[in-house]
């Protein structure tokens, strides 16, 4: 089934065209998306064709206005889920290195489903919590630009997401009405952590009545050796 609105959306927002293939690679991911929602796996309340295109996949390419992705960029997705924004990302800038963290098993395996159906290269599905992979030398201040997407109320998403952020990169968390509540909420975790909140944008989604955010986060300084904390407590006792 093509594509209905997603190309024009994305030439209005971003002043992007999408490829041929990058239009079948979506049309694809959204066939696979519905099967294994219905069939294996709980990834989605959306699966309508249209809210599928603008909830998830131009919601996840709106970081596109805001951060340039050039070649070689290190993201990670935290609590990725079914690959959202971090797979629509991939597709439309295969140049950048994505890692996809997803701590629920069924998930993951999807994840990995999907990148091999679309051939998808510099892509690693990473199978953990944040918790553990923020004290893990092979992620721990490793990545460029670090995205999450519906993880967390900010407070404690910033333990999730500063540790895994290089000095010098940046952090998206991505918002609905209470961005900038949840964001005052935050200073201090940004604090300890070594975060500083650069701004919040605002984002208008066709057929979206909601505006949505990105609050941008620059990492000025390293985190602190003891954060993140062993799973469970972020959640439990917020910064």
């Amino acid at each position: 089934m093509p594509l209905i609105e997603l190309p024009q959306a994305v030439r209005q927002l971003l002043g992007l065209e999408l490829t041929a293939d990058q239009q079948a690679a979506f049309d694809r991911y959204m066939q696979e998306l519905v099967e294994w929602n219905e069939q294996r796996a709980n990834l989605t309340a959306i699966i309508e064709p249209l809210a599928v295109e603008m909830r998830h996949f131009l919601d996840s390419l709106s970081i596109l206005k805001i951060v340039p992705m050039t070649a070689g960029l290190k993201v990670i997705d935290v609590g990725t889920g079914a690959g959202f924004p971090g797979l629509p990302l991939r597709i439309v800038t295969p140049s950048i290195k994505m890692a996809l963290m997803e701590a629920t098993g069924k998930k993951a395996q999807f994840l990995e489903h999907v990148c091999t159906q679309l051939k998808l290269n510099n892509v690693k599905v990473v199978h953990a919590r944040a918790e553990d992979a923020g004290q893990d030398l092979a992620h721990r201040e490793q990545y460029d630009l670090v995205v999450a997407r519906s993880v967390a109320h900010m407070p404690i998403l910033m333990e999730y997401l500063l540790p895994l952020c290089k000095i010098g990169g940046q952090i998206i968390a991505m918002k609905g009405e209470s961005a900038a509540a949840e964001a005052r909420l935050a200073e201090n975790a940004m604090r300890i952590l070594g975060g500083r909140l650069s701004r919040i944008v605002p984002i208008e989604l066709p057929h979206v009545a909601e505006t949505h955010y990105l609050v941008l986060i620059d990492k000025i300084a390293a985190t602190p050796g003891r954060y993140p904390r062993k799973p469970g407590l972020p959640s439990k006792n917020p910064l």
